[in-house]
């Protein structure tokens, strides 16, 4: 009985998560659904204790990092470095490598800190004319855009600033670029893998004689490439932001040491800091400041009449990213600690690999709550522990836990109740029936893909 409850909240909220009702409203709703079932009287403090505890807890850690994100990716994109940036890279790989050209857009975006969302917007009316002029179907662009922003960059790849590689830092006193050798094989892997089955679908069509197709629904016009910045400027923010984490990484824990004291004259006593667990959210939090100034410096003219709106639009993007994976995060607090869960977890230890149990764990919650963030900030947040003594006993680096941990959240996370994927259909002007079949065949390959750099870390050691 005590498991169902656990899997009735569950299933509450990816139904309401897939109607696309409000996650920040239904997610305190399913996990008091599931106190109430359990132990009524504690519907009121386990929200306010637990919930409320956990929601907070996010919050403080992770929304400057979203905030920050949303906010360069906006100016990325007022500045028309995202347009130099689209135009260049077609230009360099040429526009008869359409697919390879939107991944290599998507993927020098992505890496380079812009927000997922952000990156759907920015390249979708480029992938759009390329397909239109080559007649690929248009059904294929959003899996081509989910190969090159929702996978190997968000994730995999170390030192990505991503939200999905951050939050294991925390867990597991980790830096953004853990595990490097096995995020590279790892990422590889998915960019191959996925450039071999778009080539396939497309080449498919082509013999059936399936072309672009008639669309009326979101068609953007034809892009004129004309006073865009030059591609050199426009990319120096995006390499900034990767040098700067990078630096940062190394001399935050050199300046503050393991711990530093606030004395401020108002402060009744000190404040004191653990600097372990928050390099890697202060290194990519500078980078990006970084990243914004540098953008201003070079493009003001472009975004001063914009900037009050777009950073408005940007913050409140943010803001609502932020509040939904915090409830989410808040749900999970609340869910493992009912007995229900407790069943789960004990099924879980009988998977006698900590790296497997990691990867089991993470992308089941990930596809349930249809969230990486919020599936891995639930999976970490009830069993981080539990992970680190398996690794510990096994004497596997906590290195190697982040870098599984991030690949295994980005895996099944895109299935249908995906908001981004839901943001890509729409912006693509497409339905599920059309093309979610490619982009859950990228999420089948992300999934594999954590799997074989399991494998090959237990065959070789080398991470």
């Amino acid at each position: 009985m005590s498991l169902l409850v656990v899997l009735l909240a569950l299933g509450l909220l990816i139904f309401v998560a897939y109607r696309g009702h409000s996650v920040i409203l239904f997610a305190p709703v399913a996990a008091l659904l599931a106190v109430l079932l359990t132990q009524p009287a504690l519907v009121g403090p386990a929200y306010a204790s637990v919930f409320m505890d956990k929601m907070v807890q996010f919050i403080k850690l992770y929304f400057p990092v979203f905030m920050l994100g949303a906010l360069f990716g906006k100016l990325i994109e007022l500045s028309g470095f995202a347009k130099a940036i689209v135009a260049s890279t077609i230009e360099l790989v040429g526009r008869q490598r359409a697919m390879l050209s939107i991944v290599l857009v998507c993927a020098a975006l992505t890496y380079g800190g812009v927000s997922l969302f952000v990156v759907v917007f920015a390249v979708y009316p480029f992938a759009a004319e390329l397909f239109r002029h080559l007649d690929i179907p248009k059904r294929l662009i959003p899996g081509t855009i989910a190969l090159g922003a929702f996978s190997f960059t968000m994730d995999s790849l170390p030192g990505t600033p991503q939200i999905q590689n951050i939050i294991p830092t925390t867990f597991f006193r980790t830096t953004t670029w853990a595990a490097p050798w096995l995020g590279i094989i790892g990422a590889m892997l998915i960019l191959v893998a996925g450039l071999v089955y778009l080539e396939w679908r497309r080449a498919a069509a082509a013999r059936a004689g399936e072309g672009y197709g008639t669309h009326t629904l979101n068609e953007p016009p034809p892009f004129v490439a004309t006073n865009l910045p030059n591609p050199w400027l426009a990319i120096s923010p995006l390499v900034m932001v990767g040098v700067c984490n990078k630096l940062f990484t190394s001399w935050i824990p050199v300046l503050y040491g393991k711990t530093v004291a606030v004395a401020l004259p108002g402060l009744a006593h000190p404040v004191t800091t653990e600097v372990g667990p928050l390099v890697a959210v202060w290194a990519v939090e500078a980078a990006l400041l970084a990243g914004i100034a540098t953008v201003l410096v070079f493009a003001w003219r472009s975004v001063a009449e914009h900037f009050v709106e777009g950073s408005k639009s940007a913050v409140a993007g943010s803001l609502l990213a932020a509040m939904n994976t915090a409830s989410e995060y808040g749900f999970g607090g609340v869910i493992a600690a009912l007995p229900g869960f407790l069943v789960v977890a004990d099924a879980l230890r009988a998977v006698p690999n900590p790296l497997v149990n990691e990867a089991v764990s993470v992308t089941a919650l990930a596809g349930i709550t249809g969230s990486a963030s919020g599936g891995m900030s639930i999976a970490l947040a009830a069993m981080a522990d539990q992970f680190i003594a398996g690794a510990q006993a096994a004497h596997i680096p906590m290195e190697v836990l982040h870098r599984v941990a991030a690949m295994a959240s980005g895996g099944m996370d895109t299935l249908p109740h995906n908001g981004a994927v839901i943001t890509l259909l729409a912006v693509s002007g497409l339905t599920h029936r059309q093309s979610y079949g490619d982009i859950f065949a990228v999420t089948c390959l992300k999934t594999l893909a954590v799997f074989a750099v399991i494998a090959f870390y237990l065959a070789t050691g080398l991470y």
